[in-house]
């Protein structure tokens, strides 16, 4: 009995306590196709995303795929740049960005990336219109599942379901090209000789998108997404979010067009339910504010609509704040929004800086771990290093390698060859640096070993070492 609760109507007329299952499967929502300004805001929005995601790894940018990740060379090529592992901060840097801009929007806006732009949205949004067009809209969608199974059911619904596996193949074959290489797995699957890594991974991906946007839709909004569970920390009472003017709205109920409504004592909501019919969460917005909700608009241009059909001016159900509710007035310059806009300002600022002055040479120099610090030779003293180069950008070059350091020392190097280095070529060159005995006057001193192209000196690398020499 630990998984049952009492109903809402705990007894029924003998008295006795009626138990429902804690964790009932919820009832399906069929979606009312509506037509308005969020619901083309929606499709603006969404379209650049998925023509983005498809179509980015077929573009090619000097001889290589715009965006791939190359886990197994551990090379990351976004459009001109070559990023690898030691780059990772810039990642996470990236994802600071972006969760503080999540927080300056929310504060703003509400949680409009979960209407507009979040990618269980948008996708939900493409296998809904594949049921609206195999299976039609809403009260047609109801009639056709508590139908019995015939020819044209089983046509509606099969072509339902095939869309929903074409998106979900184009999908997963598109994600998993990010890493792959879109068009060799796109060849090698066709030729059965892809990796058995890469067909698990397009399955896989594959079931996830069709489970995901075909049948689990609002509830990975409402139970799966975290967002949903903070994004109340992050409002206030000026934060724009959809909601319902009940003191215009209510009392509710039907009418005729053309009555004198209000004489009756009556508000502009005829009840007419449109608002819970077009909700992709299942939601009545007339309840308050619900952290179900995601701010798609969607039962504001149904509220709209039924608004201009009955001769009441919009805006029931709107974008506005609790102050403005209540107050008729919003406050847009506050500190708080202002603190997370310099913050992310500053931030987005010192990214934009630091990739645009990365250097996509890198070195990285190792003294000898040979049991000798130092070596003397025909009157000089000589230290051993290991040079990394790390040659990240798009063309090959050919590099030099210099020594700066303290004034009065007459550096030497000696290393065993020319080094010449493909894209994305790292190798490894052991150099001696020697310094006449006569001349030195400390036993440790800092100096410079500097890696340059020699046909771009731009590209370079300056990395400081110590060189050891005898007691003095």
């Amino acid at each position: 009995m630990s998984d049952l609760i009492p109903t809402r109507e705990e007894q029924d007329g003998d008295g006795e306590v009626r138990y429902r299952m804690l964790y009932e499967s919820e009832d399906k929502v069929y979606t009312r196709h509506i037509r308005g300004l969020y619901t083309r805001v929606r499709k603006y929005t969404g379209l650049p995303l998925l023509l983005g995601f498809f179509f980015l790894p077929w573009l090619n940018i000097e001889g290589h795929q715009a965006v791939l990740f190359d886990l197994p060379a551990r090379k990351f090529h976004i459009f001109w740049a070559t990023f690898g592992p030691q780059d990772g901060f810039l990642l996470a840097w990236l994802l600071i960005i972006a969760a503080f801009a999540l927080f300056a929007i929310t504060t703003w806006l509400g949680r409009v990336w979960c209407g507009f732009t979040c990618p269980q949205t948008v996708w939900t949004m493409m296998f809904m219109w594949a049921e609206r067009v195999c299976e039609g809209d809403r009260n047609k969608r109801m009639k056709l599942d508590a139908a019995p199974w015939n020819a044209e059911k089983v046509l509606r619904k099969g072509g339902t379901h095939l869309i929903w596996l074409l998106i979900a193949l184009a999908t997963a074959l598109a994600f998993v090209g990010y890493f792959y290489g879109i068009r060799d797995l796109v060849l090698d699957l066709a030729h059965f000789r892809a990796h058995p890594q890469g067909v698990f991974w397009v399955a896989f991906f594959t079931l996830a998108t069709y489970l995901n946007a075909g049948f689990m839709r609002e509830q990975v909004c409402k139970y799966m997404c975290p967002y949903a569970r903070f994004q109340s920390v992050m409002y206030d009472q000026d934060t724009l979010a959809v909601y319902y003017d009940a003191q215009r709205g209510e009392t509710r109920g039907p009418r005729k067009k053309g009555v004198d409504y209000k004489a009756q004592g009556m508000g502009d909501c005829i009840d007419c339910y449109w608002c819970v019919q077009v909700c992709p969460v299942d939601i009545d917005i007339r309840d308050g504010m619900q952290y179900e909700c995601i701010n798609c608009g969607l039962c504001v241009d149904a509220c709209n609509s039924v608004m201009d059909k009955m001769s009441y001016p919009r805006g029931l159900i709107r974008f506005t704040s609790e102050d403005e509710l209540e107050t008729g007035k919003t406050n847009y310059l506050r500190p708080r929004l202002f603190g997370y806009a310099l913050i992310l300002l500053a931030m987005t600022g010192l990214f934009v800086h630091q990739v645009a002055t990365r250097s996509p040479v890198t070195a990285e120099v190792l003294r000898d771990r040979g049991a000798r610090m130092y070596r003397e030779s025909r009157g000089t003293i000589q230290n051993v290093y290991t040079v990394k180069i790390n040659n990240m950008d798009q063309s090959p070059h050919e590099f030099e390698i210099s020594i700066e350091g303290k004034e009065g020392y007459d550096y030497s190097l000696r290393k065993p060859r020319d080094i010449y280095l493909q894209p994305g070529e790292l190798f490894s060159v052991p150099i001696r640096v020697s310094v006449p005995k006569a001349q030195l006057k400390d036993t440790k001193h800092n100096i410079y070993i500097v890696v340059r192209a020699e046909d771009e000196p731009s590209l370079s690398d300056r990395h400081q070492t110590v060189f050891i020499g005898p007691k003095q």
